[in-house]
């Protein structure tokens, strides 16, 4: 039976929570985020994403700024599933994600390590990613497996493939990897299909597909290809705004959740454009910039804030959502 993690405090007679804000405070971010995605439009880099958008009743200007009227977004919320089952590779790691549930998972991407025999720092490499992978697996606080590390020993353009080589092999929890672009989501979905057997695939895909808008309002081709390539296969794609509230997004909380809000809804509309009913996670890795050094801050109270509006506002859109650096 699939794991159900606890509800959030918020949503029950006990427990912690952290409401940031009220219902007409989200209503008027909700309101803001339609007037951006309307009048000013998110860059979209894909001329395949372009044209599917159009088709569909977006309008381009300026080659490659699409603008989305307040219909396509309300559809596209309405059909995105609330409920989605991250099944692991073997059943008895299979979880629940929804609006209300809240798990934990590892924190992902180093690029350095601190080698654990020679206490040297140095970059990551695959062989760091499947031990650190077999580290997650044993862990049963942590019901999926997030790519913690990179093999930087392989080819930047191959190195997505070894990546999730390396994840699939050695856990058997529900895995979350960049998707890198289109070619290698798909080469990624045949080994995910390879794994689990492609008639059982869009019922127990065992991969969901991260891919990060460029902040402020821009999807490049990649991260369209990723989330297009997800959705025509059945796996779920995790759309990670990562706007920095005081550097590439207003530095107030609402102002930069309305961009956050535009960047995540524009890859929700993509996504059930090429595929209606694709499954889709609510994502951020947003935070602050310190206006001394110009660094994004993690692990800060103002990420934590900004985290609870994001938490917030997919439940409004009753979508399930993945928030970083908590």
């Amino acid at each position: 039976m699939a794991q159900r993690w606890k509800k959030a405090g918020s949503l029950t007679t006990g427990g912690m929570s952290l409401n940031v804000f009220t219902q007409d405070e989200m209503d008027a971010i909700h309101r803001a985020t339609l007037e951006v995605l309307e009048h000013t439009g998110v860059l979209i880099g894909s001329p395949e994403a372009r044209a599917l958008l159009v088709e569909a009743g977006a309008s381009v200007i300026d080659e490659d700024i699409v603008r989305f009227p307040q219909w396509m977004v309300a559809d596209a919320v309405s059909c995105a599933p609330e409920t989605l089952l991250l099944a692991g590779r073997t059943p008895d790691r299979d979880v629940v994600l929804d609006s209300t549930r809240v798990m934990f998972t590892n924190f992902g991407e180093a690029v350095y390590l601190i080698d654990p025999d020679t206490g040297e720092v140095r970059n990551t490499t695959k062989k760091d990613v499947e031990k650190l992978t077999r580290v997650v697996d044993a862990l049963d606080v942590i019901p999926v497996c997030e790519r913690m590390a990179g093999a930087q020993d392989y080819p930047e353009q191959v190195a997505e493939l070894h990546n999730y080589e390396a994840l699939l092999m050695n856990t058997t929890k529900h895995v979350f990897t960049g998707g890198g672009n289109g070619k290698l989501t798909q080469y990624m979905i045949d080994m995910a299909k390879a794994a689990v057997g492609e008639e059982n695939f869009e019922e127990r895909c065992p991969v969901t597909f991260n891919t990060c808008p460029i902040s402020p309002l821009k999807l490049t081709a990649d991260v369209c290809e990723v989330i297009m390539t997800a959705a025509r296969n059945g796996a779920t794609v995790n759309v990670l705004s990562m706007g920095m509230a005081g550097g590439s997004t207003p530095v107030n909380l609402a102002g930069a959740l309305v961009v956050h809000n535009c960047e995540a809804l524009a890859g929700l509309v993509l996504a059930q454009t090429t595929r209606r009913g694709a499954k889709f996670i609510y994502g951020s890795s947003s935070t602050a910039m310190d206006l001394r050094y110009g660094a994004a801050v993690v692990g800060t109270p103002e990420l934590a804030v900004l985290n609870a509006g994001v938490a917030a506002m997919a439940r409004y859109y009753k979508l399930p959502s993945w928030a970083a650096g908590g």
